[in-house]
Formats: C-alpha cells, sequence, structure tokens
C-alpha cells in the first residue's frame, strides 16, 4: 500500500494553507482522503483541529491526531447551545489571517456559521477550500472559491462509501449540470465551438464552487461530459510533444 509520505511527495503545489477542522462537524475516516485533497492545492502549512476533548464523542478523532500531525485546540463547551468551538476557530483563523504568511485557508465543517468567515478571507485575497458533507448549508457552499464534499474523500479510502456512478440518462435530466456544462463550453469556445477541456474545467469552477466530477461518480471532468453524450470530444496531439489535448464541443453546434 502506498504511503501517505509517498503521495504527499507527489505534490506540486507550493501555496502554504491553514488547514482549520471543526471536530463536532466532521469525521475522523475523512483525514486521509482529506490531506491527499489538500496537497493538489498547496501544503498544509498548519493542521489544527478543534473540540472538546473531554467528551467521549471525540474519541475516533483522537487516535488519528498523532499519526497526521494534527494538533488539537482544547475548548471546553461552557454553556449548552452555545458553540464556543466554533468561536475559538474562528478568533484562530483571524489571528493566522493577520499574520500574512498564508496564500489560502482550508476550513473542514459542516456548520453555516463558518460563512462570514470564509468571505472575510476572500476579501483579504486568500484563497478559500471548504470540505463539508452534502448536508451543508448552500450560504457556505457559495462562499468558499470551491467546496469539496466529504462523501468523496471517505470513498476513497473507504469501501463501503461508493458514489454511484450516474448514468447517461441521469445526467441528461440533470438540468443543472447540463446548463452548466454547455455554458462552459460555448463562453471557452472558439469561433468553431470548439473549447479545450481545461478552460472549461475552469469556468465550471467559477460557476459554481461545488462543482466536482467526483459528485457524480466520475474521476475526471473528460469521463463526466464524455457520459453526458451531449457533446463531441476529439483528442488532439500538442506539437512537438507526446502528449495530448481534450477539446470539447456541443452536438448542436454545426
Amino acid at each position: 500500500m502506498e504511503s501517505n509520505t509517498q503521495r504527499y511527495k507527489a505534490m506540486e503545489r507550493t501555496d502554504r494553507l491553514a488547514v482549520l477542522i471543526d471536530a463536532d462537524n466532521a469525521q475522523p475516516s475523512i483525514v486521509d482522503g482529506l490531506l491527499v485533497e489538500i496537497a493538489n492545492y498547496g501544503v498544509a502549512s498548519v493542521k489544527r483541529i478543534y473540540g472538546d476533548w473531554t467528551a467521549p464523542s471525540l474519541k475516533g478523532w483522537k487516535e488519528v491526531l498523532l499519526e497526521y500531525s494534527i494538533q488539537p485546540m482544547q475548548q471546553f463547551a461552557y454553556t449548552t447551545g452555545k458553540n464556543a468551538t466554533d468561536s475559538a476557530m474562528i478568533i484562530d483563523a483571524m489571528d493566522l489571517l493577520y499574520t500574512g504568511n498564508f496564500n489560502g485557508f482550508c476550513i473542514v465543517s459542516s456548520d453555516s456559521d463558518f460563512t462570514k468567515l470564509a468571505s472575510r478571507i476572500r476579501e483579504s485575497g486568500l484563497l478559500v477550500y471548504g470540505f463539508g458533507e452534502q448536508k451543508t448549508p448552500g450560504a457556505f457552499v457559495s462562499a468558499c472559491d470551491k467546496f469539496i464534499y466529504t462523501e468523496v474523500l471517505r470513498a476513497k479510502t473507504d469501501e463501503s462509501e461508493v458514489i454511484v456512478k450516474k448514468s447517461s440518462a441521469e445526467l441528461k435530466q440533470d438540468t443543472k449540470l447540463v446548463r452548466m456544462l454547455r455554458n462552459a463550453v460555448e463562453d471557452s469556445s472558439d469561433e468553431s465551438g470548439w473549447a479545450q477541456l481545461g478552460p472549461v474545467g475552469s469556468n465550471l469552477a467559477k460557476q459554481s464552487s461545488e462543482f466536482d466530477p467526483r459528485n457524480y461518480g466520475y474521476g475526471k471532468l473528460g469521463e463526466l461530459v464524455a457520459a453526458t453524450k451531449l457533446f463531441v470530444i476529439e483528442e488532439r496531439p500538442i506539437a512537438g510533444t507526446n502528449s495530448k489535448i481534450l477539446y470539447v464541443r456541443d452536438k448542436r453546434k454545426k
């Protein structure tokens, strides 16, 4: 089995990221997939997790913190009905923001209380990557530059967690997805209607922070686009290399 160290050595991004985890609203089963995913965006320079570590409910997290070098931040629940953990996490995030040492933040929670925090960090010109369950309120999802659903991360490491691959018929019935794909291709295309897949992906990310082919059961954007059967796809060689670039065009184009 490939070790964590081997996987992380594949990192190419050098952005310094602060990773802040709400232990009350995240599951320890995501941690391996979470850190591998974060490695796609930069280096996790700070890894902190917040919660009341005297609570039995956080026992599962305690067992993985040392292995992944995540720093536990103790926050007692002083009163019932008030989330002291959220407040501590927000205060720490602002302190880290003011240091000017980071290029972005990874906020791991399904709690809408972090919506304003995400917006404030983005106002300072930093990237915000959100991680939460599919039940995460839309306001928090939209406040992030990119939002990754943790069900996808668990599926990487837990065979019992399977993201069902949607059929062509199901994809075509998803009017939001079809509209997004067609708009992205059109906005990225040349006069003949052909668009490189890379710019199409960038356009999709701008349209929807939570867009991810994995949410539909496909590992790559090209696979998802092909599965819809709504687009013509061509592989074109890059001059002077052995590499190829995928181009797509709406089948409605003549």
